[in-house]
């Protein structure tokens, strides 16, 4: 990691949830790049293991396809309570396996929706579990 700016430091020291020590849920989104070179754009829920920000996502979404192709991500996280208070993150992606993605969206979804996941579009849609390792990080607010 190559910069930190003002109260998120510790984010990468402890890596706790919420990051960098926003309300849960804070919204996050994430950018990927799309084969032209483009970028596209996904809200997205956020958690971290404590080293790598996780993203929880379906096989085949076009986020997938695109880090498949290209490691390289950006995200933001913001605080709902004072949406000008945020934190950015460019990184890339270390690993994307089916392994332990549909307990993490059942974890993820008490932390966001309160209850558990509604499996939009069937249980049969495969979860992926995206971790990313952040090389700079900068945050306002």
């Amino acid at each position: 990691m190559d910069e930190v700016i003002g109260e998120c430091e510790h984010l990468i020291l402890h890596f706790r949830g919420p990051v960098c020590d926003m309300p849960e849920p804070s919204p996050c989104y994430l950018a990927t790049l799309m084969p032209d070179g483009s970028p596209q754009l996904t809200q997205t829920w956020v958690d971290t293991d404590g080293e790598h920000i996780l993203i929880n996502s379906v096989a085949g979404f076009q986020k997938i396809r695109n880090i498949e192709r290209d490691p390289r991500v950006a995200l933001t996280v913001s605080d709902p309570e004072n949406p000008v208070r945020y934190f950015a993150v460019r990184g890339r992606v270390l690993a994307v396996t089916a392994d332990g993605a549909a307990d993490h969206i059942e974890k993820l979804a008490q932390r966001y929706l309160g209850g558990p996941y509604p499996w939009y579009g069937g249980r049969g849609r495969r979860r992926l579990l995206i971790a990313i390792e952040a090389d700079k990080i900068s945050g306002v607010g």
